[in-house]
């Protein structure tokens, strides 16, 4: 038999503490900040399209989460004060979140130094696309 994925039973979003509070069938109980969900957002516009593609991200530190949508039974997709709201999370990914936080946190603040930028500075404007880009 198939181990399954640890599946939530229970999503909490504590607006006063800025964290998701995410209890998985297996036991384990983790409170994950909304500035290290939204810094790490699965989503292509944070993660890019391949290695060292990402963007860092800065300025999340009082993001709020105002909405947390159900997809399918398998993950869900927070819409962030920051009008962010294509990342899904799923289980697997909300899972490793909550246990690797202190590893990604080091990982974040090694980045933000690297790049010679605050956690709290303002985010880039945005790169605008060449017109002649092609995807192939």
């Amino acid at each position: 038999m198939a181990v399954s994925d640890p599946t939530p039973t229970q999503l909490t979003v504590d607006r006063g503490a800025r964290e998701l509070e995410v209890r998985f069938d297996d036991g384990a109980s983790f409170r994950i900040a909304f500035e290290l969900l939204r810094v790490y957002s699965p989503s292509a516009e944070v993660r890019g399209h391949g290695p060292g593609q990402e963007t860092l991200q800065t300025g999340k530190r009082a993001v709020q989460i105002d909405a947390l949508d159900p997809v399918g039974n398998y993950a869900v997709q927070p819409r962030f004060s920051d009008g962010h709201d294509t990342g899904i999370y799923t289980w697997a990914y909300l899972y490793e979140l909550g246990a690797d936080q202190q590893r990604l946190w080091r990982d974040y603040e090694r980045r933000l130094a690297e790049a010679g930028r605050g956690r709290d500075d303002p985010m880039p404007a945005p790169q605008r696309a060449g017109h002649g880009a092609h995807h192939g």
